[in-house]
């Protein structure tokens, strides 16, 4: 029976990720979109025409990660003028800082932006409360797979409870419904001051596609400070490892 599992062990490989830092996805991936001017900007118009998130303006030629699905129909309609790579690490202290320009090569984290108390109070352990205020569960299950077998967030005194009041911060996800907008807000007062919010996934950040619908509210955003935005459609677990371990600045 132990040779079985030594068997099963030895054609798993190793799964366990020793340097989270040093990990290059696929170049599959959809990550960080790099755009290129052209003279010709009829494949942008149609790009920024299809894009059902109007993530895309032509001029100035900019794609918001806020908006973003990261679909790539963009990219087949405009394979000139938009490229995604393969690089996750695209979180951002500032909602602004989100939005690419033409001819940026790399996401933009501003760490001056990032409150000093964060690092002072968090920098050894964070618990973190989330919240899926109406989404569709996918940014959910990346964020539970931060601490896997793979990941194992949590070796960094990172993880999530059940109860506010044992929480250091909130993350929230989903475009924020009308019947999750109260309860949203109960929540985040629960948590002890001072505190973190973390918006992850574009339907937090911009509303996605229910950006327009009656039935969201998003008034909490207008009220509390955010700390770290983290783009995705879902979000990678590896782009929240990124985003929280920059917060909390145990690295630049």
């Amino acid at each position: 029976m132990l040779f079985g599992k030594l068997k099963i062990l030895r054609s798993h490989g190793w799964q366990y990720i020793p340097n989270l830092d040093g990990v290059t996805l696929t170049e599959e991936f959809r990550g960080f979109p790099q755009l290129t001017l052209t003279n010709d900007k009829s494949d942008l118009e149609r790009a920024a025409a299809i894009c059902p998130t109007k993530a895309i303006t032509v001029s100035p030629l900019t794609l918001d990660m806020g908006r973003c699905l990261f679909c790539g129909e963009c990219a087949k309609c405009a394979p000139r003028n938009i490229r995604f790579t393969n690089e996750h690490r695209l979180a951002a202290t500032r909602r602004e800082d989100l939005i690419v320009m033409a001819g940026q090569t790399k996401p933009c984290f501003n760490s001056e932006s990032i409150r000093p108390e964060i690092s002072k109070l968090f920098g050894r352990a964070l618990q973190l409360r989330e919240v899926s205020a109406g989404g569709d569960n996918s940014v959910e299950m990346e964020l539970g797979a931060t601490g896997n077998v793979n990941f194992d967030f949590g070796r960094y005194g990172v993880g999530f409870t059940a109860s506010p009041r044992h929480a250091d911060g909130l993350v929230l996800s989903g475009p924020i419904s009308q019947n999750m907008a109260e309860a949203l807000d109960i929540c985040y007062n629960s948590i002890a001051k001072p505190k973190v919010l973390i918006v992850c996934g574009s339907e937090a950040i911009s509303g996605g596609l229910y950006a327009d619908s009656p039935a969201v509210d998003r008034s909490f955003l207008d009220k509390y400070h955010v700390d770290l935005w983290l783009p995705g459609a879902p979000t990678h677990p590896l782009c929240f490892i990124d985003g929280v371990t920059k917060l909390r600045a145990k690295k630049k």
